[in-house]
């Protein structure tokens, strides 16, 4: 297990899990089911077994419909032995999220009533499932997404059991990815007395990581050790082969998690059937991710094109709504380093053709503060050596965002937001009825 400063992380995560009680009446855990949250919880409610804490803490569990059977049998094993110390809140209300194996349904609605025929399970019944049918939580809207969700959970929880603050305990762990790496090390975040492992999300509500500096080991060890349970669907990763640190059990269709799209095939063939028959373009992701078609792999450019005219071709390839969804996207990626610019080091503004960019040389406020703002006279078509990097303007960064199906322009540093949600609800209604 891994040690640091003569204590390992199961002690050090023990310490700030006694410090949040200590701070705080109203705590919940974000669970997910995953090995990372599955230990989150075990942890907790061992702490509060321990020390003979009596006061129920909250268990947030968003059901995205299209999940692993082993995990919808942990997630029920967890809330059912448990309910002597938590609150458990297994939501299952229709919410939107990205679909990233389809150009023409970019989205999907997990739970639509619309779609009930296709569900790829029947709707839970334990007493404590919220639903259309029974839902308390007055700030859920139709169609919201997972993450507004999230956000909005936590306020209101506070203000249910007339709380001043709410801790969320999330395990999430830096060294899984490197948007983890910076979500929990940011240096610009706001945080509870200055605790690292803490962000605050709202006026009420704080975040915090008490594992956020385990690795993949600790959490097997921590199972192994203490004899915890755990989903299933790892033992079945393990037999196929799959590396500890490529284990995950993220709902099938969003842009990061379409790479183990193939995996519901052969982990769990009956509900892959449902998957492909549930989701426009399931089935391509399964076949075609990893490879040239879905732009995991290097894209050469056709004979005759620059990338620039690529660029343009291929928008006109695209069904018009998709098609507009792109050009505001991409008028948004080129008006930014036109007009505001960004944060650039000094190595790469010397790769970059002078007679292209605008050095300020004004250092920005964003991160560390060390670097100059650069600002883009022109698209260069192609930066080599550098269109990898996250924030570079170029056509081929434009063009491989249609290739990979990055219908929200998550290369190009976008997140989802509620205005393009709202603006995609009538396209959304209107391939569902297509479909």
């Amino acid at each position: 297990m891994n040690i640091q400063k003569n204590r390992n992380v199961y002690e050090m995560a023990i310490e700030r899990i006694e410090y949040i009680f200590s701070n705080f009446e109203n705590i919940y855990v974000s669970f997910s089911g995953g090995k990372d949250s599955g230990v989150m919880l075990n942890l907790i409610l061992d702490y509060m077994r321990t020390h003979h804490i009596k006061r129920k803490i909250s268990v947030l569990y968003i059901d995205v419909e299209a999940s692993y059977s082993k995990t919808v049998e942990f997630i029920e094993e967890m809330f059912l032995d448990n309910l002597d110390l938590i609150n458990p809140y297994w939501v299952c209300l229709p919410m939107i999220t990205t679909n990233a194996v389809s150009m023409y349904e970019p989205y999907w609605i997990f739970w639509d009533r619309n779609k009930q025929e296709k569900w790829v399970r029947p709707m839970p019944t334990h007493e404590f499932i919220i639903n259309e049918n029974n839902n308390p939580l007055d700030f859920y809207k139709k169609d919201m997404t997972f993450e507004d969700f999230i956000t909005l959970f936590g306020d209101w929880l506070a203000n249910r059991y007339s709380s001043k603050k709410v801790a969320c305990l999330v395990g999430i762990r830096s060294d899984e990815s490197l948007n983890r790496y910076h979500a929990i090390n940011r240096k610009d975040k706001s945080s509870y007395h200055d605790k690292r492992y803490s962000t605050r999300i709202t006026e009420l509500t704080y975040n915090f990581y008490p594992i956020y500096d385990w690795n993949v080991e600790d959490i097997w060890v921590y199972n192994g050790k203490f004899h915890k349970p755990y989903n299933r669907i790892y033992d079945l990763f393990y037999k196929a082969g799959i590396p500890l640190s490529k284990m995950r059990i993220c709902e099938p269709y969003g842009d990061e998690q379409k790479a183990g799209l193939s995996l519901f095939k052969v982990l769990e063939p009956e509900t892959w059937i449902k998957v492909v028959d549930r989701v426009s373009g399931a089935n391509f992701g399964n076949i075609y991710c990893g490879t040239k078609a879905s732009g995991a792999r290097r894209i050469d450019l056709p004979e005759g094109h620059t990338w620039r005219t690529y660029c343009k071709f291929l928008l006109n390839t695209l069904p018009k709504e998709t098609r507009n969804i792109y050009v505001r996207k991409f008028r948004k990626f080129i008006r930014y380093w036109n007009k505001v610019g960004s944060p650039v080091a000094d190595e790469d503004i010397l790769q970059l053709d002078e007679n292209i960019i605008i050095n300020t040389h004004t250092f920005s406020n964003r991160g560390t503060k060390d670097k100059y703002v650069i600002k883009f006279r022109s698209i260069p078509d192609v930066l080599p050596g550098l269109d990898n990097k996250t924030d570079f303007l170029s056509w081929k960064r434009m063009c491989m965002a249609i290739i990979k199906n990055d219908i929200t322009c998550h290369s190009l540093s976008f997140a989802l937001t509620k205005k393009q949600i709202l603006r995609q609800q009538e396209l959304i209604r209107k391939y569902n009825e297509m479909l």
